[in-house]
């Protein structure tokens, strides 16, 4: 459970734009956004370095004690925009949070185990909505699919959430399903072979 926080001392900033935003990435700064609470949103800098490493640490769902000149704030990332090429974080949305407050976040979902042999497993969803104390934050929900027979299902329901997590995604949520590698196979083949054919009479049209 991500239980513990981060100190990280940040800056205030008064210029907006795309251009201030550019000038900040330069200097190795991340421009961020700090709301929540009823309370007016705060621009701030971070050091792009620093929130990398804490990222990296924590996940997604990391809660930051931000030292904001002087001032402590507790705070959850909840959007982190990354660069599609260069993998640099562009700009980051966070959440103010107070000490025993729950709050709803995306977690990501990690199938473990081998099933039965002759068997396809299908992932149906990566993550999954809960609520969870802004301090106890699972950083993954593990399903096991060890041994598991061709048909078995697993929803949303099925799974066992750590203490004092809550399920907010639809309990039919589908996250995994084992098939049989065989009828697996043959039901991608006639959606080739389906693919195919209408490709083929689309020609004839023409």
């Amino acid at each position: 459970m991500a239980t513990q926080t981060t100190k990280l001392s940040v800056n205030t900033r008064t210029e907006k734009g795309k251009g201030a935003a550019r000038r900040a990435r330069r200097e190795g700064q991340v421009p961020a956004v700090l709301y929540g609470h009823g309370t007016d949103p705060q621009h701030l800098t971070l050091p792009a370095r620093e929130l990398a490493a804490i990222l990296r640490a924590n996940g997604t769902n990391a809660v930051i004690d931000l030292d904001i000149e002087g001032t402590s704030q507790l705070a959850l990332t909840k959007q982190v925009d990354v660069h599609p090429i260069r993998s640099y974080i562009e700009h980051v949305d966070l959440l103010l949070v107070r000490r025993g407050e729950k709050v709803t976040v995306e977690v990501t979902v990690v199938v473990e185990g081998d099933a039965a042999s002759g068997t396809l497993v299908v992932q149906d969803a990566n993550t999954l909505e809960i609520e969870a104390d802004a301090l106890s934050i699972p950083e993954q929900i593990t399903v096991s699919v060890e041994g598991a027979a061709a048909g078995t299902v697993i929803h949303a329901s099925d799974l066992e959430l750590p203490e004092g997590v809550t399920l907010i995604a639809d309990a039919e949520t589908l996250i995994v399903a084992v098939n049989e590698a065989q009828a697996a196979a043959g039901a991608e083949a006639e959606e080739g072979e389906a693919a195919t054919e209408a490709a083929t009479e689309a020609e004839s049209a023409e």
